[in-house]
């Protein structure tokens, strides 16, 4: 008898019952399903196609995203000076 046989034959148990066979076999086998699931995912649902006029359209958003933040400013200002004590304030103007 080789050792393998004497292995299996000492533990009683045949081969695929065995806990370690199940963690060097079986997890790679889950491992190599999942790959395939994710290319599954990968082929059935493409990216989007990305918009030829995309830099265009980027500069429109920069540019209203500058004209918001000037026409935030005087909001802003009162803001931060709301909390401000008036021996802080800087004297008025008539």
């Amino acid at each position: 008898m080789n050792a393998t046989q004497e292995m299996n034959t000492s533990s009683g148990l045949p081969w695929w019952k065995t806990p370690a066979m199940w963690l060097v076999v079986g997890l790679p086998a889950v491992v190599v399903v999942g790959g395939f699931f994710a290319l599954w995912l990968a082929m059935t649902r493409p990216d989007a196609v990305v918009d030829p006029d995309y830099y265009r359209k980027g500069l429109a958003l920069g540019q209203r995203s500058e004209a918001v933040e000037k026409a935030q400013v005087p909001a802003q200002m009162g803001r931060n000076h709301a909390m401000t004590p008036d021996k802080d304030l800087p004297a008025r103007k008539n």
